[in-house]
């Protein structure tokens, strides 16, 4: 395991910065998608073009002869907590509850990183890293917020957002087992390999998740198709599945799963920006505050 942090160079900054900044647009189009198709059904969906997407780069990882199959345990557990359960759980959340309570229960983000790594694999928790963690939570306060600190008291939670938090807690999890040196070496220096390996098994689990969303309600789902839809969920495919999860594997593997965390609360930052950009409305000043605190995080739990 090599979970220990390490010096953020321009190339981790901008892999852990990408990541959440795809991962804003996939919050607000989930959230836009909801009324079109049901969360199980779209995940499915979602993954299986990543997949075919990645069969021409690493689908060499699913032949018969493929070390993958000694390993199937490794890969079926991540494709259960990132694949299936982490974005599942996401957009079951979107469903029952506002993006800005979610967003505001992902904002945990950095305490789970911590438990976890304390409890699951043994990682020190450093007086910065509570700091950082601290700092971090009060800018995406501050986002959420609009500046307002009475925003926040109107916020009403409902049980959508205990679906967010297991998903953080799933995240969490899949991160550091990220930092476990498993597996045959030529699977994970083949990025799309790697990926494809989690995702063929994700896909498994998500099909189960899906039959039982179809199957067990009174009244079957329904999906309203049209070119919106196929753009979102192309958009979903490729953006915050594949080139964000190839960032955010790079930037763990170079930064450890701890001090990325901290990264992973830009994404109601973006998210913020994003929407006011559609609105035509220009960046405030809580913005810039809320940015600075997200930041000073970071730079905090990153000092050595």
């Amino acid at each position: 395991m090599n979970a220990a942090p390490k010096r953020l160079d321009p190339t981790t900054l901008l892999l852990l910065t990408l990541a959440p900044l795809l991962w804003a647009g996939n919050t607000i189009v989930g959230r836009l998608a909801a009324g079109w198709i049901p969360p199980m059904t779209f995940n499915l969906l979602r993954w299986t073009i990543a997949l075919l997407v990645l069969l021409p780069l690493g689908g060499w990882v699913l032949r018969r002869s493929s070390p993958l199959w000694r390993e199937w345990r490794y890969y079926a557990l991540l494709g259960l907590l990132a694949i299936a359960g982490y974005n599942s759980l996401q957009y079951l959340a979107l469903h029952s509850s506002s993006a800005l309570n979610v967003t505001l229960v992902a904002a945990s983000m950095p305490v789970w990183m911590l438990l976890v790594g304390r409890i699951g694999f043994g990682a020190p928790v450093s007086g910065r890293s509570l700091a950082g963690a601290a700092l971090s939570l009060v800018g995406v306060g501050v986002v959420l917020a609009q500046g307002e600190f009475a925003r926040l008291l109107q916020l009403r939670f409902v049980p959508g957002d205990g679906w967010m938090l297991l998903a953080a807690f799933s995240w969490a999890c899949y991160s550091w087992l990220l930092t476990r040196r498993q597996g045959a070496a030529e699977i994970r220096q083949d990025w799309a390999a790697f990926l494809l390996a989690q995702i063929a098994f994700g896909l498994v689990w998500s099909v189960l998740l899906t039959a039982g969303e179809w199957l067990l309600p009174a009244q079957a789902p329904q999906i309203a198709w049209s070119g919106k839809l196929a753009a979102v969920l192309l958009f979903v495919a490729i953006g915050p599945a594949l080139i964000a999860y190839r960032c955010w594997g790079a930037g763990v593997g170079r930064a450890g799963p701890t001090l990325a965390s901290f990264f992973s609360n830009l994404t109601p930052l973006f998210a913020a920006l994003m929407s006011a950009a559609l609105l035509g409305e220009p960046p405030r000043l809580y913005h810039g505050l809320a940015f600075a605190l997200i930041v000073g995080g970071i730079v905090v739990s990153a000092r050595r």
